[in-house]
């Protein structure tokens, strides 16, 4: 919104200072500002609207330390995230730019989904909340939306890379002339509609779904729409699964969506793109705007979500996190570093699986279920292992901090 105001000033009238909102990297830092400055400032108001409202947290008894004292801690906090990554990313990115606005109805969409999820447990006390398959339905509906967006969105485009004969003449001693004759990786000068991705730790990273399908473009872009569902459903869940404690899930995001952003402005940079020999795509770079907004608002929730926490994210929250980050990766074609990048979100969900699953196995099996995990997710296991609670959250941060290092040595380990 602002960056066209700006614009007209800057290109019209001339103001001095206004062609600082042409940089992505000043309504970067302009985002974040805001973010930061909107959970803090009005974080507190929210906190006290939600306690007089009586939104507290049902806490079931499980038997773990400290639970208990948790009964009656705000929650639907998300929508404080929410607004923090709405109101910046509206003011200070382009609302022309298809990838924005992809981010944007991603974040209203799961924002609601889950504020249904926790509104049905709150003021309808039952429990269980919004039942899994309507969660599956809304998540499975989101995917289709970014998936068939990707596949017909004209703006929607990359540049390939390929190679170039480069002839280089050396000289003998004696004076005669050698040729020599190389081949260089350069950008490709034309945009085209592919569905590559990218896999970390190959030399040319560059996958295209196309290869699976024999190269027909009818089933390849279906399959894409597959793989969009799948991973908005899966990292959506993780995110879900990871917030069990006081700043887990949102300290843990911090380093992912600080690699996206980073990942982001490097592939919509051509320069950058062609040195480092990855994918450019353009109009990606302004995500980066977005990935300083969503950066500052999960920082500056941990100002009321670090233990001893003042609220609770919810569903509301958790869901669009992981969707966010899902919706990120599909939108600069990175999902497939999500195993890595997500490493934590991976792991708690295959505890659950994991646990639910030998518990089934076993009691077919015995007759009696049995676990691999005194509790699961895995972060509670831990908790059963009397270790406190504010540690466990600590070295998953660290965790999450080494794997998205990790993610960007892979722009040069292959």
């Amino acid at each position: 919104m602002l960056y066209q105001i700006f614009r007209y000033l800057d290109e019209v009238l001339n103001i001095p200072g206004t062609g600082m909102f042409q940089y992505i990297s000043f309504r970067a830092a302009m985002a974040v500002i805001l973010s930061l400055l909107i959970v803090i400032i009005f974080g507190r108001s929210i906190i006290n609207f939600l306690q007089r409202q009586q939104i507290g947290e049902e806490i079931r008894d499980l038997g773990l330390e400290g639970q208990l004292q948790k009964r009656g801690t705000p929650t639907m906090g998300g929508v404080i995230i929410l607004l923090a990554v709405l109101v910046p990313t509206l003011l200070f990115g382009r609302l022309d730019n298809v990838y924005v606005l992809l981010l944007l109805v991603s974040t209203v969409w799961l924002g609601f989904i889950g504020g249904l999820d926790d509104y049905i447990k709150v003021f309808r006390h039952h429990k269980e909340g919004l039942k899994g398959r309507f969660k599956v339905v809304g998540q499975v509906g989101l995917g289709i939306i970014v998936g068939t967006t990707m596949w017909l969105s004209g703006d929607i485009v990359v540049r390939e890379k390929t190679t170039q004969p480069v002839e280089t003449i050396y000289v003998n001693n004696d004076g005669t002339p050698l040729e020599s004759i190389r081949q260089k990786v350069v950008l490709s000068s034309e945009s085209i509609k592919t569905t590559q991705t990218t896999i970390p730790f190959i030399k040319n990273n560059e996958f295209d779904y196309g290869w699976l399908t024999g190269g027909n473009d009818t089933l390849t872009w279906l399959l894409y729409v597959l793989v969009a569902i799948f991973v908005v459903t899966a990292v959506s869940n993780g995110a879900n699964l990871t917030d069990g404690l006081d700043g887990l899930v949102t300290g843990v995001s911090v380093p992912i969506v600080m690699v996206l952003g980073i990942l982001a402005y490097l592939s919509g940079h051509i320069v950058y793109a062609d040195y480092l020999n990855i994918m450019y795509i353009p109009g990606s770079g302004e995500l980066v705007v977005f990935a300083a907004a969503m950066m500052g608002a999960l920082v500056g929730f941990l100002w009321y979500n670090s233990f001893p926490a003042q609220i609770f994210m919810g569903d509301t929250g958790s869901l669009s996190i992981g969707g966010m980050i899902a919706v990120f990766a599909l939108c600069i074609r990175k999902e497939l570093l999500l195993p890595l990048l997500c490493g934590v979100f991976l792991v708690e969900s295959f505890s659950v699986m994991l646990q639910v699953g030998y518990f089934k196995y076993t009691k077919r099996k015995y007759g009696e279920g049995r676990r691999i995990f005194l509790m699961s997710p895995i972060h509670h296991h831990f908790q059963k292992k009397n270790i406190f609670e504010t540690k466990i959250v600590t070295r998953f941060w660290i965790i999450s901090l080494l794997l998205a290092a990790i993610t960007i040595a892979t722009l040069k380990i292959r």
